[in-house]
């Protein structure tokens, strides 16, 4: 046992669930750690809890703006008919002409 301790190169490991944890020390502001305790009380979870769910969550907008085409691109995308086939803009112009006429005035025909 005390070998495989030695491996671990002063790390403490834990397992809990399906995944490791590793121990780790921080330095946080007074106000964050109001909300983290805030949170966990709330909750009814732990600090590191509340930490591993904010990482996620932050972790998936970050994700979320990586796959978010740049506005450039977009732009580019869009003037370039947007993913519309000839045809289908052709029908949707024609569609909007019909609308558009039909609810004209006596004064503007």
């Amino acid at each position: 046992m005390r070998e495989e301790l030695d491996d671990w190169e002063g790390e403490v490991m834990h397992y809990h669930m399906s995944y490791r944890l590793t121990r780790t020390s921080m330095a946080l502001d007074g106000f964050t750690l109001k909300a983290l305790d805030h949170l966990a009380k709330k909750w009814d979870i732990s600090k590191a809890e509340v930490m591993r769910r904010a990482i996620g969550k932050l972790r998936e907008q970050a994700d979320e703006e990586d796959r978010r085409p740049k506005p450039l691109k977009a732009l580019d995308w869009l003037q370039s008919g947007g993913g519309l086939l000839r045809e289908e803009a052709e029908q949707f112009r024609a569609e909007v002409k019909a609308e558009r006429d039909a609810k004209r005035y006596w004064w503007e025909q």
